[in-house]
């Protein structure tokens, strides 16, 4: 105990309260004006037992009894309740701390009283805080729980936790201890760049959430569809750290797929030509179920047995991979996995390490385009239209994606044949339109076999309807060792327009061969129009009709035409450019007067120059002039005038990409007397 007397005035201004009791009843010898502030006036010199009488100050006392016996200092820490100038009360806590002091009265405590409310209503806050976060993350974690979402958290220094599990169950593999490129090893190869630069972009840039869908493979080795979320946390402007969640969406994404997909197939319902439907079906699958979709239309309906004869009709193929092989209606005959989908109706997988596809399998140019796509697999499905395997769909996956599992099959099957109305309809109109293409062909005879010359024909059926049109052709020698030749153009396309064309086909044939020698072409259409007329057929027809006749021994011939209203004949010269055969007056169409005059032309052909007549099919684009048509046919004739004239009918007919038209054209080339003369056909 000290025993040098206290001079406590030197508290007078302190801002802590500080009070001095002496003796063993501890009498109140002094205190601060800190003191009054807080506790109000004290009487000095009374007993603390009688000064302090608020509710705990017993252990106030205890405390001062203890210092006093032994001589150490001690805390103590008691609420107080505190009267406020406006009449109420305010509860307080304090420490306070005792210590031995001497007093003139002889030995004391000095007594600091320290105000802690603030710093013990902190502590409080705190700890509630704590509880209440506590039990916030348990509540999100069982809700996560239930809601089977992985939850996962992404530090600044790229190390990763998972908490709430889940992905192992998943994928069959540990959750990745760090956010590098490991984890994209069970991403879909096709998703995984594009994910990583997404993941890539979110992290320089750190926008509000971060969300992507994408595939990984799961326990059992096929790919199931998540969704990915996350947020940024970012403090102080530092590294920002990410907590997210991936939950398994498959059922829900295949779910909204199949409504999607099967809405599309659906809608296909517009295509007049199968080709043109199942275009659209290929190109439904095409990228969302698989890489490219082939489609080849059987020969023979639900062929089983034997062999199996298919013509490509459409194919679609995902942005990225080969351009493919064009559509050119060659036949196939199917190997033997693909008989065997047909004839079974059962989907058959083939698989393949990149591309490296055994031969034999499939069409060779399909084998040579899967190789260069890098393809992993083959899928072959039939596609059965009332009861019978009409097509053979194949679809790929390509570049490091795996085999389609049973969904996606199935999936596909689903949409392949949810069309069945169009494909019936589409069939159906390919299959009238076929023997309507018949008819026509039946009506145009082979052009003959002519000494010194070469002949050639060719036709074209629309595309755009299933009905026979009244375009023509023919050529035939007359007894006079002349060669009549005729194009001529009945308008519509309609069984109508094709009976009038085999009438009008056979009256021209009946005049031209039964006139004497100097019986003009505009002599023969002139006595034609008014036999038409006679008998009642009556129609639009344009034609041109010619009489061709040998001269000289050079190879030389003439023509003699007249053209009733059709579009100019073109002559192709040997060298220089090609001119169209007009006269300075047209003639009027058939069937419209037949009492106005005709004009028979005449002009020179000589040896490998080339006559060409053609219906407007060949040149006629809807919303063009029709001379823009003629000048681009004469361009394409002058470039591929030098092929065999067969060649030459063939490859202008070609070029028309879509033929809306029925096209007609028929071709005469002198030769010299010693050359051979091309075989029409």
């Amino acid at each position: 105990m000290p025993d040098t007397p206290l001079t406590p005035e030197v508290f007078d201004r302190a801002i802590v309260a500080i009070a001095l009791t002496a003796g063993t009843d501890h009498r109140l010898v002094y205190v601060n004006d800190a003191f009054r502030d807080l506790f109000g006036d004290r009487q000095l010199g009374d007993p603390a037992r009688e000064v302090f009488t608020e509710p705990g100050a017993e252990r106030f006392v205890a405390t001062l009894d203890a210092v006093l016996s032994d001589g150490t200092a001690r805390q103590v820490t008691a609420p107080r309740t505190l009267a406020c100038p406006d009449g109420g009360t305010v509860h307080r806590h304090f420490v306070y701390s005792c210590s031995p002091a001497g007093t003139p009265s002889g030995p004391g405590i000095l007594t600091a009283a320290i105000d802690t409310t603030a710093e013990l209503h902190s502590a409080l806050e705190t700890e509630r805080l704590s509880v209440e976060r506590l039990q916030a993350l348990r509540r999100y974690e069982a809700l996560m729980a239930a809601t089977s979402q992985m939850v996962w958290l992404v530090h600044a220094d790229g190390t990763a936790d998972e908490l709430v599990p889940g992905w192992e169950a998943l994928t069959g593999r540990p959750f990745p201890e760090t956010a590098g490129n490991r984890w994209l090893d069970v991403v879909h190869p096709q998703d995984r760049d594009r994910l990583a630069t997404h993941w890539a972009a979110a992290a320089r840039e750190l926008p509000t959430a971060f969300e992507h869908v994408f595939r990984v493979r799961g326990a059992d080795g096929g790919y199931r569809h998540v969704r990915a979320r996350a947020v940024p946390i970012v403090r102080d402007d530092g590294p920002a750290e990410w907590i997210g969640t991936t939950s398994d969406i498959e059922d829900q994404w295949r779910n909204r797929l199949r409504e999607r997909l099967l809405a599309r197939a659906g809608a296909v319902t517009e295509a007049e030509r199968a080709d043109d439907a199942f275009a659209a079906l290929a190109a439904t699958l095409v990228p969302e179920l698989t890489d490219v979709c082939a489609v080849y239309l059987l020969r023979e309906p639900d062929a089983a047995g034997g062999d199996v004869v298919a013509t490509r009709i459409a194919s679609v193929a995902r942005p990225g991979l080969p351009p493919l092989p064009p559509i050119n209606r060659q036949t196939y005959t199917l190997g033997a996995r693909a008989r065997k989908a047909v004839s079974d109706r059962t989907p058959i997988v083939l698989e393949f390490a990149d591309g490296n596809v055994p031969r034999g399998s499939i069409p060779e140019i399909s084998a040579r385009w899967l190789e260069r796509a890098h393809a992993t697999s083959l899928t072959l499905l039939p596609i059965v239209v009332d009861g019978a395997v009409v097509a053979l769909a194949a679809t790929a996956d390509c570049e490091g994606a795996p085999p389609p599992g049973p969904a996606d099959i199935d999936l596909q099957r689903e949409v392949l044949q949810r069309a069945q109305a169009p494909l019936r309809q589409a069939l159906a109109l390919q299959r009238a339109r076929h023997t309507a293409v018949v008819l026509q062909r039946a009506m145009l005879t082979t052009p003959p076999t002519v000494g010194g010359a070469a002949l050639a024909g060719r036709y074209r059926p629309g595309s755009r309807n299933a009905e026979v049109g009244g375009d023509w052709y023919d050529a035939f020698t007359l007894p006079d060792g002349a060669l009549a030749m005729t194009i001529g153009d009945v308008a519509g396309h309609d069984l109508a327009a094709a009976t009038v064309m085999g009438q009008l086909r056979a009256m021209l044939r009946s005049i031209a061969f039964t006139r004497p020698h100097g019986h003009t072409p505009a002599d023969t259409l002139r006595e034609l129009d008014t036999a038409a007329e006679g008998l009642g057929v009556g129609s639009f027809v344009t034609a041109v009709h010619a009489r061709l006749t040998r001269h000289g021994a050079d190879g030389a011939w003439e023509v003699e035409w007249t053209n009733a209203g059709h579009p100019p004949p073109v002559l192709i010269p040997v060298t220089g450019p090609p001119r169209l055969l007009t006269g300075e007056d047209a003639d009027l169409p058939l069937c419209v007067d037949p009492r106005r005059p005709r004009v028979t032309h005449h002009d020179p052909l000589g040896p490998g120059e080339t006559l060409l007549f053609y219906t407007d099919g060949l040149v006629e684009v809807p919303g063009e002039d029709l001379g823009d048509g003629i000048a681009r046919l004469c361009r394409a004739a002058a470039d591929a005038r030098h092929r065999p004239l067969d060649d030459l009918c063939e490859y202008l007919a070609g070029r028309v990409a879509d033929v809306r038209d029925d096209i007609a054209l028929i071709a005469f080339r002198p030769t010299t007397l010693a050359g051979t003369a091309d075989r029409p056909r």
